[in-house]
């Protein structure tokens, strides 16, 4: 296992270990991704023909990971993307295709997929820069895509499983995980929560938005973006 390997299992491990601990956070979080694998589904409107791109799935292997292959109704039409092996995708879904790379460089030529989804993978790969080059690399390879990430602007940080710290300033919030002893996730590079406006600060001009954010007790939770009508 590569050093950026096991830096993203290590953050994967963390994230999971931290909402284990509250049996309810994973059950509001799966009745989320059910309900936003549904907006996703009824603006998308997939095929069987459909040729669809998932980008960061994990190789940590539980009930409540690569969740969209589970629920997907035509996984033989998914390319499955990750920096980390999860090769066993080929095995769970049979005609799926796995390629183990990095969502800021993808071997894949330009608009060669009809629709593409990232869910809650955006805010783990690092810089402000580096969120920008990935939906850009995203956009470059797709028609239209779905790309999702939590809220920072919800009261409760679900990575972690903390209440408000994460408002604060970035360095701060960090300092603090650290003193938790959440190394991994005071990373930047493991780490970098979005709010929409920061989020739509990352699109290219003349990009068509449409927004299908999920909410939860009332708040934004999770922000749902369908880009497309994009070069």
């Amino acid at each position: 296992m590569s050093l950026k390997e096991e830096e993203s299992h290590t953050s994967d491990s963390t994230f999971y270990e931290h909402q284990d601990k509250y049996s309810f956070v994973q059950r509001i979080i799966g009745q989320a991704r059910q309900e936003m694998f549904d907006h996703f589904m009824e603006v998308a409107r997939p095929t069987a023909d459909t040729a669809v791109l998932d980008v960061g799935v994990t190789s940590y292997r539980r009930h409540d990971t690569n969740s969209f292959e589970k629920m997907y109704p035509y996984p033989a039409q998914i390319t499955a993307l990750g920096t980390d092996d999860a090769s066993f995708l080929e095995q769970d879904f049979p005609g799926l295709k796995f390629v183990k790379a990095n969502g800021l460089n993808m071997p894949f030529a330009d608009k060669q997929f009809d629709l593409a989804t990232s869910w809650a993978t955006v805010e783990h790969v690092g810089s402000y820069d580096n969120q920008r080059k990935f939906v850009k690399e995203i956009m470059r390879v797709s028609r239209r895509c779905l790309i999702t990430t939590p809220n920072r602007w919800y009261p409760i940080e679900f990575h972690t499983v903390l209440p408000l710290l994460h408002w604060l300033p970035p360095a701060q919030f960090r300092n603090i995980l650290r003193l938790l002893k959440m190394e991994s996730l005071a990373s930047e590079e493991n780490l970098n929560l979005l709010g929409e406006k920061e989020f739509m600060d990352l699109l290219p001009p003349g990009v068509k938005c449409t927004t299908l954010h999920h909410r939860l007790f009332g708040s934004i939770s999770n922000l749902l973006f369908y880009l497309e009508d994009y070069n």
